[in-house]
């Protein structure tokens, strides 16, 4: 054998094919999920559940994490994610506040997710930034991996449950502390100076990510290309981070059609959380949480009837879809001790921020500035905060610090 041909590069490495079982099976149970919730429900709770299938696949395929966007920003200031995230915000502002602003749409009231702002929310979204790194994801980023097969996903999804309850039947005390109702700019400034005033800051924090990133590598770091094009790429990803931006405020704005309220994930954990501790013998009915007629309806009915927990199952079935597709579903049940450790925390510190910050990075932080609310704002720096202080708590855990974000978005 040759000196040339010991040196001669290798073939280049095919894109793995479809994992043809898995896909069928999950596109069977999102058919079958939505011809029972349909009827045993309504024919627009199987499309808000269709709905949250078609999110798993948009998060899958875009690879939309912003857990892992915010922590390339913070280590390598690389900011793809953080300006795709901006979009998304632009174009769900553009859609959501002249229809919140008329309060109807398609002659159905609307409403969007405001809520109050103070002690609870600032210490509950800064505990769920560090949530979001020591857990690996945030509450979309945790549904989508743990349905494309992340194992250790699983773990934080179950503890993301746990504290989701606790923080239910802490809420009341927190909500006691010192804070302002709910502030909506759309109300409080108009329409048009709402939409300026946010338009402008999307645009500055885009504008902060690129000078930072030229100052760093000196030039924006543009993404891999991809393994596969058009028709292909489109079924099986990966999509441009760009795409699933546009992809997901349209959805949201969908949910907000269908729903009558913008996209929420974290309140379906504190239902399922608090009806495990039900039936394992907890007086549930007595916290304050649970206390009104609408809260014990869904306390003691079917998750079915619960819009957030058929469209967060669609997620989990959306992704298992998506990764099917794209040939990388392989969980594993190798899980290095201290990164199931973490995975623990980070989820239960995720969902006790979830429920003292009204919301997680999508109810507060997407649809909360989607909603023009002042909470969403003050979650997001916050929640910001909490990341630095993750990614920084990573490394004693034995997880990764990466210069780039990981092809899972999480």
């Amino acid at each position: 054998m040759s000196a040339s041909t010991l040196a001669a590069p290798a073939p280049p490495r095919r894109p793995a094919g479809i994992n043809t079982p898995v896909a069928l099976g999950a596109l069977a149970i999102l058919l079958a999920g939505m011809a029972a919730v349909g009827q045993l429900v309504s024919p627009r709770q199987a499309a808000l559940y269709l709905l949250g299938g078609a999110l798993g696949l948009v998060l899958y395929h875009a690879a939309f994490g912003f857990t892992s966007a915010w922590r390339v920003f913070i280590a390598d200031r690389r900011g793809e994610g953080l300006r795709a995230q901006m979009v998304m915000l632009a174009i769900a502002v553009l859609l959501f506040f002249p229809v919140l602003s008329a309060g109807t749409l398609l002659g159905q009231p609307v409403q969007g997710l405001v809520s109050p702002v103070g002690v609870s929310v600032v210490v509950g979204a800064l505990l769920f930034g560090m949530g979001m790194q020591l857990g690996g994801g945030c509450a979309s980023g945790t549904l989508y991996t743990a349905g494309g097969g992340s194992t250790r996903m699983v773990l934080t999804l179950a503890a993301f449950v746990a504290g989701s309850a606790l923080g239910a039947a802490h809420l009341h005390w927190w909500a006691a502390l010192p804070h302002l109702p709910p502030i909506s700019l759309v109300q409080s400034w108009g329409m048009v100076p709402a939409l300026a005033a946010n338009l402008a800051v999307f645009a500055l924090i885009a504008g902060v990510t690129v000078v930072l990133e030229r100052r760093r590598h000196g030039r924006l770091v543009r993404a891999a290309a991809a393994p596969r094009a058009g028709l292909g790429r489109f079924l099986r990803g990966p999509w441009p981070i760009l795409a699933g931006a546009v992809a997901l405020a349209v959805l949201n704005f969908a949910t907000l059609t269908l729903a009558g309220r913008p996209w929420g994930i974290t309140s379906a954990f504190a239902l399922w959380g608090s009806k495990a501790a039900l039936a394992l013998g907890f007086d549930v009915n007595s916290w304050p949480y649970w206390s009104s007629p609408a809260q014990q309806a869904a306390l003691h009915g079917s998750v079915l009837s619960d819009i957030t927990s058929v469209m967060d199952v669609g997620i989990i079935l959306g992704a298992m879809l998506a990764a099917a597709l794209a040939g990388r579903f392989s969980p594993t049940l190798r899980i290095p001790l201290r990164s199931a450790v973490a995975a623990v925390v980070g989820g239960v510190m995720l969902g006790y921020g979830a429920r003292l910050a009204y919301g997680c990075n999508i109810g507060a932080y997407f649809s909360g500035i989607a909603s023009g609310s002042l909470h969403g704002w003050v979650w997001m720096v916050a929640a910001f905060l909490g990341n630095v202080l993750g990614t920084r708590l990573r490394p004693l855990f034995g997880l990764e610090v990466e210069r780039l974000p990981r092809q899972t978005g999480c």
